[in-house]
């Protein structure tokens, strides 16, 4: 499926001009296979985004507050003056509401895995702030990467539970969709890296 938020500024997912991940498709399998995401996970992922699909609003408004409400991680948003910079955030907002839609929907290809390269870049000088032409703090640390996936996942459960499905599909989707987030932090983890793993 190749469902598009709309005109996404900045969102150029599949772009031949976009550096090809050092991670190999090889590599990747073997990646999945340690975070076990199997052809079952898929499934309910795809079940997932029809679920998440009309409340990518609410969900990445409910984690830019944690975000805004967060000093040290809002601080990623600010200009030279200190102020956020609403602009910048609203752009970053549309992509990430898009990206919800990718977890669920892309294939896990060479043009995925280039573009969580590609992300993983614009979280540290490679690429922070060019993408939108701002200029905010340069690069955002790791750990604040990795830390925030314990809201993303924490937090989307309650939005999987809102069409109706039963508890234990609930629960394989949201295992799914866990298990999914973790392999795109990880990705996104070798943007920082000079070398290996």
């Amino acid at each position: 499926m190749e469902t598009v938020v709309g005109n996404v500024a900045g969102y150029d997912y599949g772009a031949k001009e976009l550096a090809t991940s050092p991670v190999s498709m090889k590599e990747l399998e073997q990646l999945k296979q340690t975070i076990t995401l199997d052809s079952d996970d898929m499934k309910y992922l795809r079940i997932a985004g029809d679920v998440l699909e009309t409340q990518t609003e609410a969900i990445v408004t409910l984690w830019r507050g944690v975000i805004s409400s967060t000093p040290h991680l809002s601080y990623y948003f600010k200009d030279a003056q200190g102020n956020i910079d609403e602009q910048y955030k609203e752009k970053v907002k549309e992509r990430f509401k898009q990206w919800i839609l990718d977890v669920c929907y892309k294939p896990y290809d060479q043009d995925w895995l280039n573009y969580q390269h590609e992300i993983g870049m614009r979280h540290m000088e490679a690429k922070k702030n060019k993408t939108d032409n701002v200029n905010t703090p340069p690069h955002i640390p790791m750990r604040y990467v990795l830390a925030f996936t314990a809201v993303v996942n924490d937090t989307v459960k309650p939005f999987l539970a809102k069409k109706g499905h039963s508890l234990g599909v609930i629960e394989k989707m949201h295992k799914a969709w866990c298990k999914a987030v973790l392999l795109h932090v990880v990705l996104w983890t070798r943007a920082y890296c000079e070398s290996g793993w």
